[in-house]
Formats: structure tokens, C-alpha cells, sequence
């Protein structure tokens, strides 16, 4: 019987791993993302689940899998996974946390910095028709020396972009359920506000929450109503913690400067009206996308299904 089934390709870390420990598997290798017949298939028998945040594994899955054990995801995510349901039946469901932290920390400031600067925009005229030559006005953007930073969300990873950015010189303002103790608030050149002040006061405004109920749509109409018209929003967290279409009604008004997303509210798919605009940015989920952040976390998951099936200890367990 197989142990463990991999619905989408891992760096090669993982398998290795599980070669090495003497585990049978098998890996969805199929154009695309798994379907969900297939997966269906493929878990009927297995005792381990590894998947991407990309594999949906709901009730139906889990019930077509008498012999899971584990549903190890491959992200810090797992609003993929019937995590709840997952519990009912005894099934362990583990996340790869932390490894993503600085690896997102860093594509957020990239994004932050191509925003302010117009680096995207200046790419796509040099690769069209080019310029005519330096001049005093001439594609200006805006430094981040002096601009405050706004993190919704003061997670690893806002604490990780903030130490990152306040390096620039920037203010760091921040808001969550809970404030952060005073000694890491010190630490991090972090003052911590009401969200109403947050939006009020924030030059570039960037998402670090967890996906609840309670964060779907954390920004809608009414939000961007109360942001400054010059400021810059960055999502690289989870999609519907943004209103996209009312996003696209406060660009199209002038209510925000422009915006940077990774993650989209119904991903893959992208609202359409965003990909008018010059001054958003879009990227293909590419938060965590490093080889070292990668390799941590086939390691993570490899480990989890290894001590799952020896008797061993699994760690990151979110249910």
C-alpha cells in the first residue's frame, strides 16, 4: 500500500528524504494542478497527504480516505484543508510556518520599493518604445525615508518587514487584536494604533493578517475611503482579505495611489479591471517562492510524514 501521496511536484529535498527513509510514495506529475478525481484516486488508500496551499482537501476527500492519518500542507496556510473536519476524524493537519517569513518579508519590501519608485512601469516603457533622455521631471516616484508604514497584521512576518524597513527610515505603525509587548515594540520602532488610524495615517499600507472570517474583507469601500489618496497598498498575505472590485473603484477615483498584490481574492484568477492600471503591480503568488524557503519547507512536510509513520513526532500541528 502506498504511504503517502504528493498532489504536486516538491524540491527535491523532500523526496529525497523519504527515499531515504525507506517510505513509499507517489507524485502527482500531471499538467496543471491535481483534479479533484484525481486526488480522489490517489488518497483513496494512503496514509499521509502532502499537499500545496493550491490542493483543496475538504470533507469529500477526507471521507474518501478511510486510512489518512496526516494532511501535511506545503505552506503556512491551510484554508485549503477542512482543517475542523480533519480533527473529527482523528487526522493530524500540519503547516510549514516561519521557514516563509523572511522570504515574504522581502518580496513585500520588493514590492513596496517597485511601487514607490515606478520600477514596473519604467521596465514596460524601456521594453516599448523606450525615452527620450534624462529630464528634471521625468517618471518621478517617491522615496520611503520619512513615509510611514502601516502593517495590518504584526506577525513574523510584519515584525520581519518592519525591521527590514524602518532601516529606510520609514515610521512603523502598526495595528492587530493584540498589541505586541512594549520591549518588542521598542525593538521594532513600532508604535501601535487603532485601525481607523492606520488607514488615516499610513503613506504605504501592507497586510500581514491570517485569513479568518473576521479578516475577509478588511478592506472595502468604506476603508479606502478613509486612506490618504496618495497611498500605496501591498497584499501579500491572503486575497480576500482585500474587496478587489471596490479596489479597482477607489484606483479608477484617484482614492489611492496605486497598489501592489501577490495574493488575489479569487485566485488564480485576477479581477480584470486591476490589469488596467499602470500603477498596479501583480505577481503569481510568489511570497514564499525561494529556494531556501522552499527547500525548508519540503523539509518540514517530508519530516512530519516520516515521524507520522514511525511513531515519531510531528510538529506544526494547526488542528
Amino acid at each position: 500500500m502506498m504511504k503517502v501521496f504528493i498532489s504536486a511536484k516538491l524540491p527535491a529535498l523532500g523526496t529525497e528524504l523519504l527515499d531515504q527513509a525507506k517510505i513509499t510514495y507517489a507524485v502527482y506529475d500531471g499538467p496543471g494542478l491535481i483534479s479533484k478525481t484525481e486526488l480522489l484516486k490517489q488518497t483513496a488508500d494512503c496514509e499521509v497527504l502532502i499537499c500545496p496551499l493550491s490542493t483543496t482537501v475538504d470533507q469529500a476527500v477526507i471521507d474518501h480516505a478511510p486510512n489518512l492519518k496526516l494532511i501535511a500542507n506545503f505552506g503556512a496556510g491551510f484554508n485549503n484543508i477542512a482543517s475542523d473536519y480533519a480533527k473529527q476524524k482523528n487526522i493530524l493537519v500540519t503547516n510549514t510556518p516561519l521557514v516563509s517569513t523572511n522570504a515574504t518579508a522581502e518580496l513585500t519590501a520588493g514590492l513596496i520599493i517597485a511601487l514607490s519608485r515606478r520600477i514596473v512601469e519604467g521596465d514596460r516603457v524601456m521594453h516599448a518604445q523606450g525615452f527620450d533622455g534624462w529630464a528634471p521631471l521625468f517618471f518621478l516616484g517617491h522615496e520611503l525615508k520619512g513615509k510611514t508604514l502601516g502593517i495590518f497584521g504584526m506577525g513574523q512576518i510584519g515584525q520581519s518587514l518592519a525591521e527590514k524597513l524602518s532601516a529606510f527610515g520609514m515610521q512603523i505603525l502598526y495595528t492587530q487584536r493584540h498589541r505586541l509587548p512594549a520591549e518588542k515594540e521598542a525593538a521594532l520602532q513600532a508604535t501601535f494604533v487603532s485601525k481607523a488610524e492606520l488607514l488615516a495615517q499610513a503613506d504605504i499600507l501592507t497586510l500581514h493578517a491570517p485569513l479568518t472570517p473576521e479578516t475577509t474583507h478588511t478592506l472595502t469601500a468604506d476603508e479606502f475611503a478613509q486612506m490618504k489618496s496618495t497611498a500605496f497598498l501591498i497584499n501579500a498575505a491572503r486575497g480576500p482579505l482585500i474587496d478587489e472590485q471596490a479596489l479597482a473603484t477607489a484606483l479608477k477615483n484617484n482614492e489611492l495611489a496605486g497598489a501592489a498584490l501577490d495574493v488575489y481574492e479569487f485566485e488564480p484568477n485576477v479581477t480584470a479591471e486591476l490589469k488596467t492600471f499602470s500603477n498596479v503591480i501583480l505577481t503569481p503568488h510568489i511570497g514564499n517562492a525561494s529556494v531556501e524557503a522552499r527547500d525548508q519547507m519540503a523539509e518540514i512536510v517530508a519530516k512530519n510524514a516520516i515521524a507520522q509513520l514511525t511513531g515519531g513526532h510531528v510538529e506544526y500541528v494547526v488542528n
